[in-house]
């Protein structure tokens, strides 16, 4: 009783969210039997009815209801269609529906049973198919000049009319052969000479085994259509698609716009953030009803893509591992990574439709960066070579470091110790300087003793004092791979306090000592 009890506050909590994003209400317009399909023309609205007392059109043999035909109406302020006229440029006895106009309102394009010219036309089976139709407008306003269009046939049906926001290409609805299911969601070109191109169908992106329908594109290039092949909550489902991307699963509006019946005929005037659907769902005035809507959170999309590619030197192509390769994007790092053995970097969750800088560091080489641009493909992989040429320093140049590095003071030990003294950090730090501005240079860090003690005990005791000093450079920043250690014990006194010979402790504290030399 408990898991039931969380599975429905879990449901609860789904649809409380999802009618975050719209509110509907049935309109005023609808009658008892079938009313649907708007689309936009300028600021009033066309849709289809087969309630509205036309008597021009016949009872459809299958459901004892008439043929559908277009109307025309304005649009209140609250949403409602007011003012209705049955559009009568293209009634005839048998359906219309799904009127769209180009933005000039010089050209229409519309569904109609395959009917012109009053010849009624049947398939191989006596089946009367649905075919899509133009129209051109006179300065009269009237429709002239009505034709099919030339992907027509009589053995499939072609309906539900729908232009990108340029209007070069025309979408549309059909079983034609290529579907991939019941029906399939196509596109065409629109040519500048008023043919058409070859229709293509949108494939799996977009369509499934079942039925696709109702095709809508919004002015920001958003494709809403209906499908029941997508594991829809009942029947038909409203999805929306970036038509600017590719590899975008489709999104469901989820309630209140989808319900367990058939939700179709969305469109939308994204400025205003209102629009229209279509839905046979419970608690209707008739069969198919027309809802308004406010869209109060727009649909969001996700599309991530990934970089990969390995750092090597730019000369020999030597793979590069240990560097530091960073992903930047405004001028801000993002994140960063040290190459393994492998020298290869991947990144994710790159913003598809963007622009990044990719760096490569490495010691000893010279940095180099690169700009990439990411594509409107989700889970695209771009492949991105980081080359670093390694640094060229001069000979002069290492002269003048040794120089530098001669003038700093002798770093000096107490007896039997190797702590960093604080006299001896201060010239550390003049050390680090010259490595920072010698960055193509090496050098060694030798450290020895004075004679009291075993030659045994001397060489660990230096040993310790040289670590002492890497250890000491290194936590300065300097990589570890740019200084060379060894500790040489009592081997090479610099002045004649060797064994057994009676010294003073300044004398002996001479012989405690690191030093350092440039490595050429």
């Amino acid at each position: 009783m408990k898991k039931i009890f969380t599975v429905i506050i879990l449901l609860i909590g789904s649809l409380v969210f999802a009618q975050e994003n719209y509110r509907i209400k049935n309109l005023d317009v609808n009658t008892e039997t079938s009313d649907f399909g708007t689309s936009y023309l300028g600021e009033d609205i066309l849709f289809s009815s087969n309630g509205l007392h036309n008597n021009k059109s016949v009872k459809h043999w299958t459901n004892g209801q008439r043929f559908l035909d277009i109307y025309k109406g304005t649009i209140s302020s609250n949403g409602e269609i007011i003012n209705v006229k049955l559009f009568n440029d293209i009634v005839t006895k048998y359906h219309e529906s799904n009127a769209i106009y180009t933005k000039d309102g010089k050209t229409a394009y519309f569904t109609r049973n395959n009917y012109l010219d009053k010849i009624y036309g049947k398939d191989s089976l006596g089946w009367n198919n649905l075919k899509l139709y133009k129209a051109e407008i006179d300065e009269q306003g009237k429709w002239v000049n009505i034709q099919s269009l030339p992907f027509n046939n009589d053995n499939f049906s072609v309906g539900h009319p729908a232009l990108s926001p340029d209007e070069k290409t025309l979408y549309f609805t059909s079983d034609m052969p290529g579907s991939m299911g019941q029906t399939d969601i196509f596109k065409t070109s629109i040519n500048n000479d008023g043919t058409y191109g070859v229709p293509v169908n949108l494939g799996m992106q977009i369509n499934t085994h079942g039925k696709e329908m109702f095709p809508f594109v919004s002015a920001s290039n958003n494709l809403y259509y209906s499908s029941d092949g997508r594991g829809s909550t009942g029947g038909l489902d409203i999805y929306v698609v970036p038509m600017d991307y590719t590899n975008i699963t489709p999104q469901n509006l989820g309630s209140p716009i989808n319900s367990p019946k058939d939700d179709f005929c969305f469109i939308i005037d994204e400025n205003k953030k209102n629009g229209y659907f279509s839905s046979n769902r419970g608690g209707g005035k008739g069969d198919d009803d027309i809802y308004y809507f406010d869209e109060l959170k727009a649909p969001k999309f996700s599309c991530n893509q990934v970089v990969v590619g390995v750092v090597k030197d730019k000369e020999t192509g030597v793979l590069l591992p240990n560097s530091v390769v960073s992903l930047h994007k405004n001028n801000q790092k993002i994140t960063e990574m040290i190459v393994s053995k492998d020298a290869k970097y991947r990144f994710e969750n790159l913003d598809c439709d963007a622009t990044y800088l990719i760096k490569g560091i490495k010691e000893n080489y010279d940095e180099n960066q690169q700009i990439i641009n990411t594509t409107k493909v989700a889970d695209f992989v771009l492949d991105v070579e980081i080359a670093l040429n390694p640094h060229k320093v001069e000979v002069a140049k290492i002269d003048e470091c040794q120089k530098e590095l001669n003038s700093i003071n002798t770093i000096y030990f107490d007896l039997d110790k190797y702590a960093i003294r604080p006299d001896a950090a201060v010239e550390l730090d003049k050390i680090v300087a010259v490595l920072n501005k010698c960055s193509g240079v090496k050098v060694e860090a030798k450290s020895y003793t004075d004679s009291r003690a075993s030659n045994a005990y001397n060489v660990t005791l230096s040993q310790n004092r040289v670590q002492s000093t890497v250890d000491y450079i290194i936590s300065k920043g300097v990589v570890k791979d740019r200084i060379a250690a060894k500790g040489y014990g009592e081997n090479q006194l610099v002045n004649h306090c060797s064994d057994g010979v009676n010294c003073s402790e300044a004398e002996h504290q001479q012989n405690r000592r690191t030093e350092f030399i440039i490595l050429k």
